[in-house]
């Protein structure tokens, strides 16, 4: 909006999309801990429980939490980019934290019953898109530059190992801006994908867990099992929304006017290309 003016409403269907997610994702969070404290003896961090905050932090961190790091420039549509992005990368990094308590969780849990690690079909989906979220490369304008702070002021990625091929591509002369549109729709097709492997995961770990605990009586329709395929059913249906909001081309967010001046400088720097198209 210019001169004050307020901005305009969000595009139809828009909010209800959103507003459902959330409910469904706190359903879905609710469920599990439900499943958990009433059928299997609750979360506790050193003690036989401790497996227990696995399925907790990764339904938590892994799907709630990054679904909603990925609704963030669909829901503050009008923000300033910066503070949108600090969201962005926030939750990104809460659910990052959250996975990585709960990956501990398991192998800790393994270690003190004897238990093998990485054999099942779920731990090897799990911790490949674990690594692959951890390892993804995250474009875009910084959201400070100081130098020395682990920031390329020039290239805006964070400067740690996975980075470095990123910032090498940016920093390329006369590319810059060729590239980073280049990588914009990769960047949001990984995201959704390892989206997509996190729900899917985790299914596999409910169907996993169940046959580990009640393998006798599942197929009698016991409450437990009840409980639990309804979180899984939870699970997809959060993926399904989320999913549709994102893919909607409608309901993207447009960018503001100084984000246009911003880009066609950058394009005019990088490129030797006037805003007139001259150059």
């Amino acid at each position: 909006a210019m001169d004050g003016a307020p901005p305009p409403p969000s595009p139809s269907g828009l909010s209800a999309y959103v507003a459902v997610s959330q409910l469904l994702g706190l359903t879905l969070l609710g469920t599990t801990g439900a499943w958990l404290g009433r059928y299997r003896g609750g979360v506790a961090w050193h003690s036989p429980l401790q497996f227990n905050a696995h399925p907790l932090c990764m339904v938590l961190g892994m799907v709630f939490l990054q679904g909603d790091a990925l609704l963030v420039y669909r829901v503050f549509r009008h923000e300033a980019k910066r503070s949108t992005k600090a969201l962005h990368a926030l939750l990104h990094g809460l659910a990052l934290v959250i996975a990585l308590v709960g990956i501990i969780a398991v192998f800790e849990s393994h270690r003190a019953k004897g238990i093998p690690d990485m054999y099942s079909l779920h731990s090897w989906c799990g911790m490949a898109t674990f690594v692959l979220y951890l390892l993804q490369v995250r474009g875009g304008k910084p959201l400070a530059p100081p130098a020395g702070k682990g920031l390329c002021s020039t290239c805006d990625i964070p400067m740690s190992p996975q980075w470095f091929l990123g910032c090498g591509f940016f920093l390329f002369p006369g590319a810059s801006f060729s590239l980073r549109g280049w990588y914009k729709p990769q960047h949001i097709f990984f995201g959704i994908t390892l989206f997509i492997l996190s729900i899917t995961s985790s299914l596999l770990g409910i169907t996993e867990m169940l046959l580990f605990n009640i393998s006798d009586s599942y197929s009698h329709f016991v409450p437990e099992g009840i409980l639990a395929n309804t979180l899984g059913v939870l699970l997809v249906a959060f993926g399904l929304v989320v999913g549709y909001v994102l893919t909607r081309e409608d309901w993207k967010r447009p960018p503001l006017a100084e984000e246009l001046a911003l880009s066609m400088d950058f394009k005019t720097l990088t490129e030797g290309e006037s805003p007139g198209g001259g150059s």
